[in-house]
């Protein structure tokens, strides 16, 4: 890993696209999709000098108020055993909206497989407004830097993932994942001072 640059990771190959196109000279990193690639990860990011960490790329909503394209700053994650483990959202969100994004903050819940249909419900009781495969895993570098976690909505209810929809859904997530991404290297620039 490069000394002291930021890094942002992304599961997909198409959500690095999408972050290397928004932030273009920035160090972006593919992890891979699912927790155990994600824990994997967390060991090369945490053995890093990179002076901010940030995990970027695309969620399903549980909160049926999201619709694709909608913006989500983590203020928690929520793991698979009902951990917790709070994050600051407020500097994210801060930068986003001097670039003109809107974002919602709230917790995002961990899956170890693709989530859909009436199994969002029990994330929603649980307090999650989205689910992701990867940034609980991720989030061991938090001890080491600040670290964020920006997610755009690509599915949800009412805009399920196996439908043919989701093309469209999936591209418009992206584009909004490439607009946001240059409010990354500004939330680095100021945490990682």
């Amino acid at each position: 890993m490069h000394s002291g640059e930021p890094i942002f990771a992304a599961p997909l190959a198409v959500e690095a696209w999408a972050v290397r196109g928004g932030a273009p000279g920035t160090r972006v990193v593919r992890i891979g999709m699912g927790p155990e690639k994600a824990t994997r990860a967390a060991a090369r990011l945490l053995a890093s000098d990179a002076r901010a960490i940030a995990i970027a790329g695309v969620c399903g909503a549980v909160d049926p108020a999201l619709v694709p394209g909608d913006v989500i700053v983590a203020d928690a994650l929520l793991g698979p055993d009902r951990e917790r483990i709070a994050l600051d959202a407020a500097p994210l969100v801060a930068a986003l909206a001097r670039r003109g994004i809107t974002a919602r903050t709230g917790a995002i819940a961990g899956a170890a497989k693709l989530f859909g249909g009436p199994s969002r419900a029990s994330l929603a009781e649980r307090g999650a407004c989205a689910v992701d495969m990867e940034s609980f895993w991720v989030a061991a570098v938090a001890a080491r830097a600040p670290f964020a976690v920006l997610r755009v909505v690509s599915d949800g209810p009412g805009h399920e993932l196996l439908r043919p929809a989701i093309l469209w859904n999936g591209w418009r997530a992206l584009r909004r994942l490439r607009a946001a991404a240059p409010a990354l290297v500004d939330w680095a620039a100021e945490v990682g001072r």
